[in-house]
């Protein structure tokens, strides 16, 4: 009895603690495992899902670009209506106008040629991947029983706001 008592207050009871903790310890970390374990399982769903979310953000940017393809769009405007036949006499960005997390861009425009060139332009605008409507079209001969009209129009390209714009605009709205 006396050694069995000896060997339970020398080494049994110092370690005992040490073991619970330690059991406790190997119990947190099979836990913690089993919690890395599922996040891996869905790490490649959501890498797929960050794929197909930035796939959509650059769509939308072909859509609504940025500050700095403004003036490369409203050149290929121009492109497209010179390629038309028709000849700009005017051709005057307007004051943006922002919106929610967008800003119109207006164009004055005034073209002459025939009505089947400014058709063609009109189509040829259509078909961009940007986003570009033709508002306001005025059409009237050149000279009295003219088949070259002038016409006068405004396209509405839009552009997304820049993150300091959107601060800035938080920072009115307090």
């Amino acid at each position: 009895f006396l050694l069995g008592g000896s060997f339970y207050a020398l080494f049994y009871m110092p370690y005992s603690e040490e073991i619970y903790q330690l059991k406790e310890e190997i119990s947190g970390l099979k836990h913690r495992i089993a919690l890395a374990k599922i996040k891996a399982k869905n790490l490649a769903r959501f890498r797929a899902e960050y794929a197909r979310v930035e796939k959509q953000f650059d769509e939308a940017l072909k859509i609504l670009p940025d500050k700095r393809e403004i003036p490369s769009l409203l050149k290929s405007i121009t492109q497209l209506g010179i390629n038309s036949k028709l000849q700009f006499t005017l051709f005057t960005p307007g004051k943006e106008a922002p919106q929610d997390f967008y800003v119109k861009i207006p164009v004055s425009i005034e073209v002459g040629g025939t009505y089947r060139d400014v058709a063609l332009f009109f189509d040829k605008v259509r078909q961009m991947s940007r986003i570009v409507n033709i508002i306001n079209i005025s059409m009237r001969p050149k000279t009295p029983l003219s088949t070259d009209l002038v016409t006068k129009c405004t396209a509405i390209t839009y552009r997304f706001k820049t993150e300091a714009e959107q601060k800035e605009e938080k920072e009115k709205k307090k």
